[in-house]
């Protein structure tokens, strides 16, 4: 007898580890369409044999998320530029499929060249592109597809022809083209339309897979937090409004016509590579030997406390310092979500090796400027990592027991010195005391490249002697 089995299709993760918070749950908010597609996708790429070849392309908007979700390669990509890095993953990897994952704002506003000049090239790629009408993660402005009379935070009176002009039809604009070979347009307000959707969606990947071109799924999808509208009230309107603007149904379809095409598949071996683009590699930078400390080699460090503490600054002090010892070395600030709940976070590489990512999940090293950032992140600290925290303004303790803690009175060793300020620098002392992974030379040195004010820079300079001089004592 056959048995119904409610699990997650295999396309996903088991439990969401990439994103921050609940790990079990997604971001999505009651009703949005989002989830059936992801489903649907999952699902397809398992079906059709493409998991682990599978390359997921998303952009800045409610798409992003896909990140989080997908057991397949990921790609977060620049605000519309999906196409762009889709089609270099494409002609780079010709074994891979390819799937550029994009709303209707991204792709029809900011990204609209790109989605014409990949369609119109035919480049073998597959686009699912998600149209709600509206920018839904950045506050109910109007998109490129909203309908005339159609209010958002940016059309409060209603869209108007004279005004804003006529909603864009995308895959029609597309059809017109020789490059793609499978466009249609499809919807998820019932069962019958999420169900053609799911098929639609296995056409286009064949089509990849096939070598057959260029192919699109446009997906009428709900926004009931962008609308105002409660989930149900969402499909209806959805079917009311959308659909007399946007018809579902095959927009083109020229597979059966099309010679399947797949480049040469060619394997460069690293000489050929160094030639072609004339790269010298040098050998992994050593560490000095009076300095290093084999368990802090190679860390990828998290720096996070409340915006105006110095943070983003003592992660350029950090990244400077190591440059200048000759290390690979990467900063790059976060402006996520999670800024307006309190926090602001950088991250930092300093490594013998290159650097494959600039971003950091799992720090080696946490430095903690406030008890939002302590309790936020210490779970994300690798086992055996070390952790440092302002102990003067942080009224909690640690809670793991798993690795290494420094408590530093940051901010009260600043106030001794007399400017509460430096408190970033003190830290930055404390670490390389802690660690000797940079001299204190180094650090001195470039100072005055994170440093804006640099008649700041003498200052900061005292209060990394201090830090390093707090630390000194802890070890004597």
């Amino acid at each position: 007898m056959a048995k119904k089995i409610l699990r997650k299709p295999a396309g996903f993760y088991d439990v969401f580890e990439r994103k921050p918070g609940d790990q079990l749950t997604t971001h999505y908010c009651p009703g949005c369409g989002h989830g059936n597609v992801h489903k649907l996708l999952a699902e397809a790429v398992v079906d059709l044999g493409i998991q682990d070849r599978t390359i997921l392309v998303s952009p800045v908007g409610c798409s992003v998320f896909a990140f989080y979700y997908f057991k397949t390669g990921n790609i977060q990509v620049a605000h519309g530029r999906a196409p762009a890095v889709a089609t270099g993953i494409k002609r780079a990897l010709p074994h891979a499929v390819v799937v550029s994952y994009q709303g209707d704002g991204d792709l029809a506003a900011i990204g609209g060249n790109h989605i014409l000049q990949s369609a119109n090239r035919g480049e073998q790629i597959t686009v699912l592109f998600i149209n709600n009408a509206i920018y839904g993660m950045t506050g109910g402005q109007m998109a490129p597809t909203t309908v005339l009379g159609m209010r958002t935070t940016t059309t409060p009176y209603g869209r108007k022809v004279n005004n804003e002009g006529p909603p864009i039809r995308v895959v029609e604009l597309l059809s017109s083209l020789d490059g793609p070979a499978y466009l249609e347009r499809t919807a998820l307000w019932d069962n019958k339309a999420i169900r053609r959707t799911r098929t639609a969606i296995r056409n286009a990947l064949q089509c990849q897979i096939d070598g057959l071109g260029f192919s699109m799924v446009e997906i009428l999808s709900p926004c009931p937090s962008g609308w105002k509208l409660n989930p149900d009230e969402a499909h209806e309107w959805m079917r009311e409004n959308m659909a007399p603007v946007f018809p579902p149904g095959l927009k083109k379809d020229v597979r059966a016509e099309r010679e399947p095409f797949f480049p040469e598949k060619r394997e460069l071996t690293a000489e050929e590579i160094r030639a072609a683009v004339d790269l010298q590699i040098e050998e992994p930078t050593p560490y000095p030997s009076e300095l290093v400390k084999p368990e802090y080699a190679d860390p990828a460090i998290k720096l996070a406390g409340f915006g105006g503490q110095g943070v983003l600054s003592a992660g350029a002090i950090l990244a400077n310092a190591g440059m200048e010892q000759g290390f690979q070395t990467s900063w790059i600030p976060s402006y996520g979500p999670e800024m307006r709940g309190g926090t602001a976070h950088c991250f930092v590489h300093i490594s013998r090796h290159a650097i494959g990512s600039p971003t950091v999940s799992n720090p080696d090293v946490l430095v903690a400027f406030n008890r939002p950032s302590l309790e936020k992140f210490e779970p994300e600290l690798k086992p055996g990592g070390l952790l440092l925290y302002d102990s003067t303004i942080i009224d909690v303790t640690p809670k793991r027991t798993d690795i290494e803690v420094l408590a530093v009175p940051a901010t009260g060793l600043a106030d001794e010195l007399g400017f509460s300020r430096m408190a970033n620098t003190v830290m930055v002392g404390a670490y390389v005391a802690k660690t000797g992974i940079l001299s204190r030379e180094a650090i001195e040195q470039t100072l005055p490249l994170a440093i804006k004010r640099q008649n700041l820079v003498e200052t900061n300079r005292k209060g990394l002697a201090r830090g390093i001089e707090f630390v000194e004592g802890l070890e004597s």
